[in-house]
């Protein structure tokens, strides 16, 4: 993986975003708008035509690669172990937000990870509305290319706990980790939720926030903005304190501006003070 190759990635996505997502911004019927696992998880005409534009590209640009996109594997779970196996894979979220895409609200992206034998080696997350693409290449950084600028991406500096501001989603963690991770949220400064991360990886990896916790771990979601955190400088473990990895989809997962900071938080959100 070099750098022209990730910025085709990129171009592949802002290619399907305009072609396939912005066109059907505000513009959705009843008929195109569909619940998955409930109310709050929908998919969208624009998700399925987008990931088709997607796999085409990147099958052009990555011949010998195993295209994880999360529409496919919503239809074919057993996608998800090809994927973990393969020599070469790329994961692909098509429209990550699509609560807010079918909402009318403009917060959602488009990510893209290239995993080589295991190891997220590059990423892309594109804003369709912003028209910018945040990229991380393994060892070489982090940056965001739109409007003919690129601009480096720089995690936070780190805070004590208690100044800590992030996003916080842990509703599909198990009990009693669930209850007891809610109920100690307030003791940081400020906790959110975009439903969509894509911009919550991009917001911390920009610097404006602190932390990420999230709950659910599917590759399309996370492999993407854990490496685009990790080359900001930030750190980031699964909440049982092992690596990420997309073999890997429950558990939760911790990002912080540092090693240290990841224990201080985690310390406060799980420890059992029964």
């Amino acid at each position: 993986m070099n750098r022209k190759t990730l910025e085709s990635l990129g171009a592949i996505l802002a290619d399907a975003a305009s072609a396939e997502i912005m066109p059907r911004f505000r513009r959705l019927g009843a008929g195109d708008i569909r619940t998955k696992s409930g109310p709050m998880d929908v998919v969208t005409e624009a998700d399925e035509a987008a990931e088709r534009r997607i796999a085409q590209g990147i099958a052009t640009l990555l011949p010998h690669a195993f295209v994880l996109g999360e529409e496919a594997a919503e239809r074919d779970p057993a996608l998800l172990a090809r994927a973990a196996a393969a020599d070469l894979t790329v994961t692909v979220d098509p429209l990550d937000g699509t609560w807010n895409f079918a909402n009318g609200l403009p917060l959602f992206a488009s990510m893209a990870a290239v995993v080589l034998r295991g190891e997220i080696v590059g990423a892309a997350i594109h804003d369709p509305v912003g028209g910018d693409t945040a990229f991380a290449l393994r060892g070489e950084g982090a940056w965001i290319e739109g409007e003919g600028r690129t601009r480096d991406l720089r995690v936070a500096p780190p805070v004590p706990v208690r100044r800590m501001a992030g996003a916080a989603s842990w509703r599909a963690l198990a009990e009693p980790l669930r209850t007891r991770i809610a109920q100690r949220l307030p003791r940081v400064a400020a906790s959110f939720v975009y439903r969509c991360a894509g911009h919550e990886y991009r917001l911390a990896a920009g610097g404006h926030c602190h932390y990420l916790l999230f709950s659910r771990l599917m590759p399309w979601d996370h492999a993407p903005g854990v490496l685009l955190h990790r080359e900001a400088g930030g750190f980031s473990a699964r909440l049982d304190k092992h690596p990420y990895g997309i073999d890997k989809t429950v558990g939760g997962l911790l990002c912080t501006p540092d090693e240290a900071s990841f224990h201080a938080l985690h310390e406060v959100l799980t420890r059992d003070e029964a």
